[in-house]
Formats: structure tokens, C-alpha cells, sequence
């Protein structure tokens, strides 16, 4: 009841990321076996539903807690792509979609590290309903952006040799040839 979230500014954004979350899930897993090993104890009748309740809220909180990581990190991936750079101006429409998503993403994490109480964090309604959505739009973004390096890749055989990675990074500066040097050998 009494855990928080610890939170990290992102890249000077004013936006903060979630920080040691797998601590966190471990402990919520531990909660969990100990309610679950209660609840086979025959001396737990009299509390047996407030130890259900207090089991299913945690549940949730894990669940809830496991989408949050993963949209956190795709939006990672995918913010440096889509909030500036040449990346962004050759593909529009993602990253105007990406624009909606991060403006969502800022609310959700304003709101998250004020609260900071891990349960009562991942309770919120806004939450709950926002992440799927969320990360529905990322994936897509993702798509586009993985078609994208595929049409490069193509039109460009060598940077097949290239990871996706650095392929990003020399696109996404290419239109400064001074950060270009350190690609070439």
C-alpha cells in the first residue's frame, strides 16, 4: 500500500519516466504469492474478503503496471524519430499521430508522479483506458517507421548492412553531413 514510483525527467522535456519499475513488479508478485498462500489458511475466514479484494486490487496493479512499462519504453524508442528531425518531416501523418500520443503520454505521467502511490497510480481510470489506445497508435508508428527503413533499405542496398539503430540516426541527421563522419569508414 505504502509503495511509490520513483520518476526520471526525460531528456530535459519536462517529462517524467517511470524509474525501477522491475523492483516494484517483484515486490507486487511477492504481495501477491503471500495473499494467495493466506488464502489457503483456514484461520483467514474472517478476513478472507478483504484479502480477495486486497488480491484482485493487485492484480490489477500488476497488470496495469506491465502495459505502462511497455508503452513507456516504445514511446521512448520512438520520441527522438518523431519529435523533430528529418524522420518526421518525411512522415507526416505518424508523426502527427505520435504528437497526440506524447501529448497523452505528458498528461498521464503529470498526473502519475504527483500522485506517486503505485496502487492508487495504476487505479486511475484515465490510466487504465488510456494505455491500450496508446499503445495501439505506437505499434502502428512503429510499422510505419520499420516500412519506412525498409523502403531505404532498398532504395539504398548498403544500408542493409546497417542496423536499424544507426540506420535512424544517420536518417534522422542527414541533413547534417558533419554528423555523418563517424558512419563512414
Amino acid at each position: 500500500q505504502k509503495q511509490e514510483f520513483s520518476f526520471q525527467e526525460w531528456k530535459d522535456r519536462g517529462i517524467h519516466v517511470l524509474k525501477g519499475t522491475p523492483l516494484i513488479m517483484e515486490e507486487l508478485e511477492d504481495s501477491q504469492m503471500n495473499l494467495q498462500t493466506m488464502l489457503t489458511m483456514r484461520h483467514v475466514s474472517p478476513f478472507r474478503s478483504l484479502a480477495q479484494e486486497l488480491l484482485g486490487s493487485l492484480s490489477e496493479t500488476s497488470d496495469t503496471l506491465e502495459r505502462w512499462v511497455k508503452v513507456q519504453m516504445m514511446w521512448c524508442a520512438l520520441e527522438s524519430v518523431f519529435t523533430g528531425g528529418d524522420i518526421a518531416k518525411q512522415m507526416p501523418r505518424e508523426a502527427k499521430k505520435f504528437a497526440k500520443v506524447d501529448k497523452d503520454w505528458a498528461k498521464i505521467m503529470t498526473k502519475a508522479s504527483e500522485c506517486r502511490n503505485v496502487v492508487e497510480c495504476c487505479a486511475d481510470e484515465l490510466l487504465r483506458n488510456s494505455l491500450p489506445t496508446m499503445y495501439g497508435e505506437l505499434e502502428k508508428c512503429q510499422k510505419s517507421l520499420e516500412g519506412y527503413l525498409e523502403q531505404k533499405q532498398n532504395a539504398f542496398p548498403r544500408f542493409y548492412f546497417v542496423s536499424n539503430a544507426k540506420l535512424l540516426i544517420i536518417l534522422s541527421q542527414g541533413s547534417d553531413p558533419l554528423a555523418m563522419n563517424e558512419y563512414y569508414e
